[in-house]
């Protein structure tokens, strides 16, 4: 049991009123108390990547690296495992082929696929040779793909072999860059034939292995300030932005999250095992992945079928699991349907255990220690659904709500936190500290790496000096992004003085973790003049147990708000039931009495959550389709693209108004 009086940060600077640049009020600068008196010195010893790759294989060369289930008959197997002498060997392969290709020292090197051992294989060969690793985004197909090959100037490529039709669809245009393309598998004669047309070199795995074979590699001399990636962040307008991250900005994130797991007790050991599945295109699994490397630890992709997911963990066993929302919201319906289902004593046996252990949590207990005959007898089989071994789950992309993280970290029996930072802050910015029940619905105090501050933003009524202090949030320190490839118009938007601004706006909490509360642009005004704070309300209207997900409009020609929701297909079937409704799924979508329900939970949320008059919503389109990347609604990190739903639902909104004025 602790002291319930707790702050995890230190002020370091003071705050400033209106400042003479013109910029709004900004709130005291502050960081890690465990960084009061300066942040970790890096290690000499290690200036990129590579380094902390070599070092793992020195200390751990049979360890267990990387490892992919064996298919057979199109069923999913055991994992099959390279250790790390093994994947340095392929590594240097790879190097020695890509030096036959004609590749220099910085030069651009993109990957487009799913997670695999031969994606981290061909990320480790750019770290050896000192180029830009440049993800080709799997997710947002072959137009994005040839826009990134021709804006970072790829001249080799690496590919799942289901992407290389994808990728030959880039050319003629990505001709000028792209020369040499290699399949993760094999490669079929018609595309070798297509290929040829446009003076592109395209070869399978095995026959690039072979291609360096009697070369000899010496590897350059790397620094810390030399780029290692170019990650193109979806972005929910315009182009996507190439962001450039360096050597420094992974090995200081690395260190940080080290600093602060190791004085929680659960620091990362070669022990570890870590399931693969959030894309390597995306910073997060990218930087957690290297930091699992640097441990000598263990690698396991899943198999591409997010129905299978959960059949993956429980062969993998995995102790780390990082995920988004989406999927633990997935998790915790699962959850929550198997335990209704499981009959009346079942279900009362079971809310008396959680109540009892969340009690003893609220008390500030450990996990671990609030019921430990109820974890042996009940939670035990959440446990082993989960594989047995998983000891924290880390949240991250988006937020996660209160009540899908309590349920979590009660019924799992591990640490469930979450984590908050953007491609430009390589990732990790904030994490939240196991067993603190006060940080459920934070992201947590900031890393010992960065230092934070809050701007006042004037225009949405939030004040970084106010009694509770709220603002955008900015981030100074070394594991920031380098700028926008070719884009220093946009980096200086966002850099101003050392100090990234986030976009985001956040509310520091008593004990100095973090909440994020809105997205500075996503604001809009009503005809009556009131602003609305579109994200914080999506927020609230999202816990509605019949709502899966919701995209709110409000026009500065009318005085209310409509929405679109995806109802959650469970609870409209069972109302539907209820009601002696029949059809589909989609025909339920479509009835009037259908929508006037979900209206109502809304309006139940509304008034339990004391929104204002403005901020109900008077009408809703419901939509049985989930919001997808398909149709352009959402980016790969599930954010909202506002003016892509508009554009998309415009009828729809158009008859919400006219027949609810």
């Amino acid at each position: 049991m602790e002291d319930q009086k707790k702050l995890y940060v230190v002020e370091v600077e003071k705050a400033k009123e209106v400042r003479s640049n013109g910029r709004p009020s900004r709130g005291p600068v502050y960081r890690n108390v465990l960084a009061k008196d300066g942040f970790r010195p890096l290690s000499q010893s290690l200036q990129s990547c590579w380094d902390i790759f070599c070092e793992s294989v020195r200390k751990f060369p049979d360890n267990r690296m990387l490892g992919e289930r064996e298919m057979s008959h199109g069923q999913a197997g055991k994992y099959i495992w390279l250790t790390y002498r093994e994947v340095y060997d392929l590594v240097l392969k790879v190097g020695a082929s890509m030096r036959v290709c004609g590749v220099k020292q910085g030069g651009k090197c993109g990957i487009y696929g799913a997670n695999c051992s031969n994606w981290v294989i061909s990320m480790q060969a750019c770290n050896a040779l000192g180029l830009y690793c440049v993800p080709l985004y799997d997710t947002l197909g072959a137009g994005a793909a040839e826009y990134i090959i021709c804006h970072a100037e790829v001249s080799v490529a690496f590919a799942e072999e289901t992407k290389i039709s994808e990728v030959l669809k880039a050319f003629p245009n990505a001709g000028k860059f792209l020369k040499s393309l290699i399949s993760f598998g094999k490669v079929t004669q018609e595309q070798k034939d297509m290929a040829g047309n446009f003076d592109l070199k395209l070869y399978s795995w095995d026959e690039f292995l072979l291609l360096g074979m009697q070369e000899k590699i010496d590897l350059p001399a790397k620094k810390k300030t030399d780029i290692c990636t170019i990650m193109y962040t979806s972005g929910t307008t315009g182009d996507p932005k190439g962001v450039m991250i360096s050597n420094e900005s992974i090995l200081s994130l690395i260190s940080g999250v080290n600093h602060h797991m190791e004085t929680v007790g659960e620091e990362f050991t070669d022990k570890d095992v870590y399931l693969s599945y959030l894309p390597l295109a995306h910073i997060f699994d990218r930087v957690i992945e290297e930091l699992f490397i640097s441990k000598g630890a263990s690698v396991g992709f899943w198999h591409k079928d997010v129905k299978q997911l959960i059949d993956d963990i429980k062969e993998l066993k995995p102790t780390v699991f990082c995920s988004v929302p989406r999927v633990l919201d997935r998790i915790y319906s699962g959850l929550v349907e198997k335990i209704s289902c499981a009959g009346f004593l079942k279900h009362k046996l079971f809310n008396f255990t959680y109540n009892y252990k969340l009690g003893n949590m609220s008390k500030g207990y450990r996990h671990s220690e609030a019921a430990p005959i109820f974890d042996k007898i009940i939670f035990n089989k959440v446990k082993e659904g989960l594989g047995g071994n998983l000891r924290l789950i880390l949240s991250g992309a988006a937020p996660l709500s209160s009540t899908v993280e309590t349920y979590l970290r009660v019924v799992t029996c591990a640490n469930v936190l979450q984590g908050y930072g953007l491609t430009e802050t390589c990732a990790g910015s904030f994490v939240a500290r196991p067993d603190e029940l006060a940080m459920v619905g934070t992201v947590g105090p900031p890393l010992p790496i960065i230092d934070v501050c809050l701007e006042s933003v004037p225009e949405m009524g939030y004040d970084a000096l106010g009694d509770t202090p709220r603002g955008e949030i900015c981030i100074r320190g070394k594991c920031l992004f380098s700028g926008y490839y070719k884009r220093e118009d946009l980096t200086k938007e966002v850099l101003v003085d050392g100090w990234f601004h986030t976009g985001d706006v956040g509310e520091w909490q008593p004990d100095g973790s973090m909440k994020i509360i809105d997205r500075k642009k996503n604001i809009f005004k009503l005809s009556q003049g009131e602003y609305v704070a579109v994200e914080n309300l999506e927020g609230i209207y999202s816990l509605a147990s019949s709502v899966d997900s919701i995209w709110i409009y409000g026009s500065s020609y009318e005085s209310f708000l409509v929405a679109v929701v995806n109802p959650n297909m469970e609870a409209l079937r069972s109302w539907a039931n209820e009601n002696g409704m029949t059809g589909d799924f989609d025909t339920i979508c479509e009835n009037p009495k259908a929508k006037a329900y979900i209206l109502s939970e809304l309006t139940n949320i509304a008034k339990e959550k004391k929104l204002k008059g403005f901020e109900f919503i008077k009408a809703v389109h419901l939509d049985p389709v989930p919001f997808d990347m398909e149709r352009e609604l959402i980016t790969p990190t599930h954010k909202k693209k506002r003016a892509q739903f508009l554009k998309y639902y415009q009828n729809n909104i158009d008859t919400l108004y006219k027949n609810t004025r």
